[in-house]
């Protein structure tokens, strides 16, 4: 049982945390491009996900790595892996 779940290879994104006002948690905006259908024009899409952060060390401005983990509020299913 230990082997499948230590093989499970866990959805990272990287982004910029906008919001660090509460506690345990900071509010990280993903920005990636998408390409028009139609007019064949690259655009920004940004995404904010809540993510854990048990210590606090990350602060508004910082660059981080997020991993999906289990659901751990009702709106927060993210946890801050690294600072890059």
């Amino acid at each position: 049982m230990t082997m499948t779940t230590s093989l499970i290879k866990k959805r990272k994104l990287s982004g910029t945390v906008v919001s660090d006002k509460m506690r345990k948690t900071v509010v990280v905006s993903v920005i990636r491009t998408k390409l028009h259908p139609k007019y064949l024009k690259h655009y920004q899409v940004r995404r904010r996900f809540k993510a854990h952060d048990e210590k606090g060390e990350f602060h508004v401005g910082d660059k981080v790595l997020i991993e999906a983990t289990r659901p751990l509020s009702k709106e927060k299913r993210w946890k801050v892996v690294e600072k890059l």
